[in-house]
């Protein structure tokens, strides 16, 4: 049995949507029906006004920083804990980043250690929605308030996830989501910010077109990006729409399974789902603890031998050498979050797994944790 860690769901009519579009030719980002009506129907979904269609997550989250005209000698609080496409964005607008440590429990930013990080150069905290589990608003956003900060909302895992009965993406001034394969909804590639201030709505889709002219298109307003998703990928992502919700619940039902038949595994860390939160479980994410930890590459390598597919967790920003070598942080910075990235993993999380599938796998896993605990 070969079990892939996350396939999407795609069918006929997404297939009819694409034919659609090259059939009427207007397969560029810059004109063709399926831009707008994606943006709009995402946007809608996400409880927000307004949808700014983009090539990707990375630059969905660059483009919210331009937009917030956030760049060189501005310091950004971002969670440590992700895909490092959440602090390249930062960096490649020239503002610094501050890795923030994570909750034990959800893997997302701790928003108590937030205030002791702000400095007069504090300009933004960009919170991470990690594996699809809301990061705790209510305190990020009375701390935003207070010293004058922009809130961004990395969404990228977390379409539909709510917390408080609010979307991911309306949660602070501009939310940034993907539409990468693996995704609870998918374009290939793409992304889209999510907002409800125009006038932050009016300047991203500005800026992610090369910031043309208004009466003369050769004259830029600004120094700008080309950033546009193209009318082929918002078909299909028209098309994934429609599918969001049976996504979202094929994720939670196999989340439960895995919580049902995982849950007596000792040294296993599951995920959680806090009271104010729906998790939308993006990927199942573990982490091995006590007679386990440091036993990753010896269960995920077991694992792959029986078919099983599995993806290591994310090397947190203070462990990456990259950084560490240039003086940006220090490995010690966030303890909690190198737990994490050490001995983390998400098993396959596809929406279109079958019964017999998990099965397979949950067996697999209990028997080689016996063997090597």
């Amino acid at each position: 049995m070969k079990i892939p860690v996350s396939q999407p769901l795609i069918g006929d009519n997404e297939k009819k949507l694409i034919n659609e579009a090259m059939d009427s030719k207007e397969i560029s980002g810059f004109c063709g029906e399926f831009i707008d009506k994606f943006e709009k129907g995402f946007a809608k979904y996400s409880d927000c006004a307004y949808g700014v269609s983009t090539t990707s997550g990375t630059t969905a989250l660059q483009l919210a920083l331009a937009t917030l005209k956030i760049g060189p000698g501005d310091e950004v609080l971002a969670s440590t804990f992700t895909n490092m496409a959440t602090f390249f964005a930062i960096l490649y607008q020239g503002a610094k980043p501050i890795p923030i440590d994570i909750e034990p429990d959800t893997w997302n930013l701790n928003p108590s250690l937030l205030e002791k990080k702000i400095t007069p150069r504090t300009k933004a905290i960009l919170v991470v929605h990690i594996y699809g589990h809301p990061a705790d608003m209510d305190p990020v956003v009375a701390i935003a308030k207070k010293y004058n900060l922009f809130i961004i909302e990395d969404c990228a895992e977390a379409h539909g996830a709510e917390y408080k009965g609010r979307k991911a993406g309306s949660l602070g001034d501009i939310g940034c989501f993907s539409f990468y394969a693996n995704k609870i909804i998918t374009t290939g590639e793409g992304g889209m910010i999510t907002t409800n201030n125009k006038r932050y709505a009016d300047r991203a889709r500005m800026l992610k077109s090369l910031a043309f002219g208004k009466k003369n298109k050769f004259m830029h307003q600004d120094i700008g990006f080309n950033f546009r998703m193209t009318n082929l990928q918002a078909a299909l992502g028209c098309a994934q729409l429609k599918k969001i919700e049976f996504v979202i619940n094929k994720k939670r039902d196999i989340a439960k399974f895995y919580l049902k038949h995982l849950s007596d595994v000792k040294d296993l860390q599951l995920p959680v789902e806090k009271s104010y939160a729906k998790n939308v479980y993006w990927m199942f994410h573990v982490v091995l603890k006590g007679s386990l930890k440091n036993k990753r590459h010896i269960l995920t390598a077991a694992l792959r031998k029986r078919g099983i597919d599995t993806r290591e967790a994310f090397v947190p920003y203070n462990g990456q050498e990259i950084f560490i070598k240039r003086g940006l942080t220090r490995k010690s910075d966030c303890p909690l979050a190198n737990i994490a990235g050490n001995n983390g993993f998400y098993l396959p999380s596809g929406p279109i797994l079958s019964l017999k599938e998990l099965f397979y796998v949950v067996n697999n896993i209990k028997n080689l944790i016996n063997h090597i605990q």
